[in-house]
């Protein structure tokens, strides 16, 4: 039983679906939603890849962390729309300062994707733009380029 100290283990079985949620990783993993996509509490998003179950009423779940790479690719879509290019404009809007230090995450993206602040950032960056950000968002990096890829390529 001490290998299990401080690992809380909830299975649930739903339709013959066995779904474990494990209380010691960042929440962002366990809801494999890599960036930390809130609920929108306006409009109930049917996001494409979103968990049937909805057992967390603050942040998105999806089935596998492509699917949240791919709403990230939506948004970034819908922010360039509005005319939100830049990595500091982004993540301004991303991650707004009355809820994070939004100058630390812009400097650490900064650093981390080798994307400059001013700069309009183009789809071919998303994956070094992500990875970056879900640095930030779980405090590590657990997933390989390729599939952060592949979860913008579904958008």
């Amino acid at each position: 039983m001490d290998n299990l100290t401080g690992l809380i283990v909830l299975v649930i079985i739903v339709g013959g679906i066995m779904f474990v949620k494990t209380e010691s990783l960042p929440r962002g993993i366990r809801n494999k939603n890599p960036l930390n996509i809130r609920e929108n509490q306006r409009v109930d998003f049917a996001w494409e890849g979103e968990h049937l179950l909805d057992l967390d009423g603050e942040f998105e779940e999806f089935i596998d962390p492509r699917y949240g790479y791919r709403a990230a690719t939506r948004i970034l879509q819908s922010y360039a729309r509005r005319n939100i290019k830049t990595l500091e404009d982004i993540i301004s809007t991303w991650a707004p300062s009355n809820e994070n230090d939004t100058e630390n995450y812009i400097s650490v993206v900064e650093k981390r994707s080798g994307i400059n602040r001013y700069t309009q950032v183009s789809k071919d960056q998303y994956a070094d733009l992500f990875a970056a950000m879900t640095l930030v968002e779980l405090g590590q990096q657990p997933y390989p380029k390729t599939l952060i890829e592949a979860g913008i390529a579904l958008a």
